[in-house]
């Protein structure tokens, strides 16, 4: 019979029988690890101190990115360097992972540090200090308990040794970092209540197993080579002193021949044999246990023992892009919210203010070469071009969306504050900011770009000229044309707006040619008297409505690109001709105002 609750179990294999299966009676208990056994194994052990050291390191090594005007950056960061930020948040999240729990106390000079700390009465300078403490320093108060609360499932207070009493802090006066964190705060007693574990302690029995393996190997090295010798009647007469006494000396002197002469002198019946031990497998033996500490620890083995990946085609490429992951996980998951109000005071201790542009990223540490971030900025930068010259998109869109694309990828921190303070600068709508502009001649470039930006509006017709006319000429005379526009007046009209725009937001295609390629769709129409090719453009349409866009009219229900070719009432049937089907080259556009005369135009 087999019975079957919630784990299997079977009377025949003995799965789950106490009397047979061990595994039955096996079950997982918490070994806890005494702090001086921790502080010996952080000292002694570099396996345990890497493990403790590595991912805070890394998480906190390259620092942040804020994203703000430059003078605000260099305060920001002029204040973390009086402050020793970096340092002591090193120091925090080390001993955070070592001992359970650390923090970092923002000293603002209050008297009363029982009260909650609000960052926006921090002025200028007004983090004094900052301090760490660990949970040896400081002792958890209760776990709140109230679900309204902020810190609902943390300590509701701290308490400190201060000048001969115990002086009590409120929690958010502390940026708190926890090593391992407890699943359930309430059923944890001890110091560790409040806190969390040492990240030591999960990997603990996996470091033990490596460093026994590792010892035992190197015990293995003594004996790599064993001298067994064959002595006639050795054991009949070892009960006599003497012959002991003979024996040793017998082989210290042959173990003294053999070291200088590189020979061996023996009676003709003693026998000698080497016994050599091999470490064939030892290695992987060894590597075995060191994957199963980097596994209990999250880090890769390459990054753990600093070797690159063995195996056939193995770069650890994956390995580290997941570890980088997880390290990115510390940074948004542990260390912003515990930095928040840190950061929230730092800010208005080095500007006195809180801008609400000013934010930061953690800075990435996979980090690119200076080459691969060049052509990366090559492309964006194409990209950006080609995007204008089909026109879709006005050059002040572009110019955003190109500033938010630098700023996003950490091209050029800072540049979204510098372009907006250049737009300012030039804002026709802002009066009597000339004079806060240096050098002296400031004024006069104001002046013009603002004169520049609010040109007069004007009625407006762009085209471009047909380069390569010859080859139209010769297309429509052997389609037989006899009366042909001359080269110069072979034409394509782009805009034709009789609503006046301002021509500088209108401003330049990006390209002064274009090249419409051969074939695609080519048509003859007529457009009253005129006889027109008609072709495709998607660059030529889509500047079309990029001007439309900024306020241009337009007299027909949509815009087709087209070369007129003739005005001639007497050309031939159009049902007959062939369209010409090769490039046309267009040259740069062509702005003027629309003269009403110019009836013809508008076709």
């Amino acid at each position: 019979m087999v019975d079957v609750n919630d784990s299997l179990s079977s009377v025949v294999a003995g799965l789950g029988d106490p009397m047979r299966d061990k595994m039955s009676t096996a079950s997982y208990g918490m070994q806890i690890i005494d702090d001086f056994q921790l502080l010996n194994i952080y000292r002694s052990n570099w396996l345990g101190r890497k493990i403790v050291d590595i991912p805070a390191m890394d998480a906190i090594r390259k620092g942040r990115d804020w994203q703000a005007g430059q003078d605000q950056i260099e305060a920001i960061e002029a204040e973390q360097n009086r402050l020793g930020f970096w340092t002591k948040l090193l120091e925090t999240k080390t001993k955070a992972r070592l001992w359970g729990g650390a923090a970092l106390y923002i000293g603002t000079g209050d008297s009363d540090v029982n009260e909650p700390l609000d960052p926006a009465k921090v002025g200028k300078a007004g983090i004094k200090y900052l301090t760490v403490l660990t949970r040896k320093d400081m002792t958890a108060g209760p776990i709140e308990q109230d679900v309204l609360s902020e810190f609902h499932g943390k300590p509701a207070y701290y308490e400190v040794t201060g000048q001969n009493e115990m002086v009590r802090i409120h929690p958010s006066r502390l940026a708190v970092l926890i090593g391992a964190q407890h699943p359930e705060p309430l059923m944890i007693s001890g110091s560790t209540q409040g806190w969390g574990d040492s990240v030591i302690e999960a990997v603990y029995t996996a470091m033990k197993h490596a460093d026994a393996t590792a010892a035992n190997i190197a015990s293995l090295v003594f004996e790599a080579n064993v001298d067994v010798f064959g002595v006639p009647d050795f054991m009949a007469n070892l009960s006599s002193p003497e012959y002991s006494q003979k024996i040793l000396t017998r082989f210290m002197l042959a173990a003294t021949a053999k070291g200088i002469n590189r020979a061996l002198l023996m009676d003709a019946n003693e026998t000698y044999e080497r016994k050599a031990v091999t470490f064939a497998t030892l290695p992987e033996v060894m590597q075995t246990f060191l994957q199963m500490v980097a596994g209990a620890a999250d880090i890769p083995l390459t990054r753990l023992m600093g070797v690159s990946a063995s195996g056939m085609n193995a770069t650890g490429e994956g390995d580290m892009k997941n570890y980088y992951d997880r390290v990115s996980s510390i940074q948004s998951l542990e260390l912003t919210p515990a930095l928040y109000r840190l950061d929230e005071c730092l800010i208005r201790s080095a500007l006195g203010t809180r801008p609400a542009e000013v934010y930061y990223t953690w800075s990435p540490l996979e980090q690119m070469s200076e080459k691969e971030l060049a052509e990366i900025g090559k492309m964006n930068a194409e990209t950006a071009q080609t995007l204008a010259t089909t026109g879709i998109y006005t050059p002040d869109e572009l110019r955003k969306v190109v500033t938010n694309q630098m700023v996003e990828s950490g091209f050029y921190p800072g540049l979204d504050q510098v372009v907006s303070d250049t737009e300012a600068a030039f804002d026709p709508a802002l009066e009597g900011e000339e004079d806060d502009i240096t050098p002296a001649n400031s004024n006069n470039v104001t002046r013009m770009q603002r004169a520049a930006n609010d040109a007069a509006p004007h009625t407006l017709y762009v085209s471009r000229k047909v380069v390569n006319a010859a080859d139209l000429i010769a297309w429509a005379k052997g389609q037989g044309f006899t009366t042909i526009l001359p080269a110069e007046d072979l034409h394509v009209t782009i805009a034709y707006s009789r609503q006046p725009v301002d021509w500088m937001k209108v401003g330049e295609a990006w390209q002064s040619e274009i090249k419409i390629a051969a074939g695609g769709p080519r048509l003859m129409e007529r457009f009253g008297e005129a006889r027109v090719l008609l072709f495709k453009s998607s660059e030529l349409e889509w500047r079309h409505e990029g001007i439309i866009a900024i306020g241009a009219s337009w007299d027909h229900p949509e815009y087709q690109p087209h070369i007129t070719i003739s005005y001639d009432p007497d050309a031939p049937d159009l049902s007959t001709i062939e369209p010409y089907q090769g490039e046309i080259v267009l040259g740069p556009e062509l702005f003027a105002e629309v003269k009403e005369d110019w009836a013809v135009e508008e076709t």
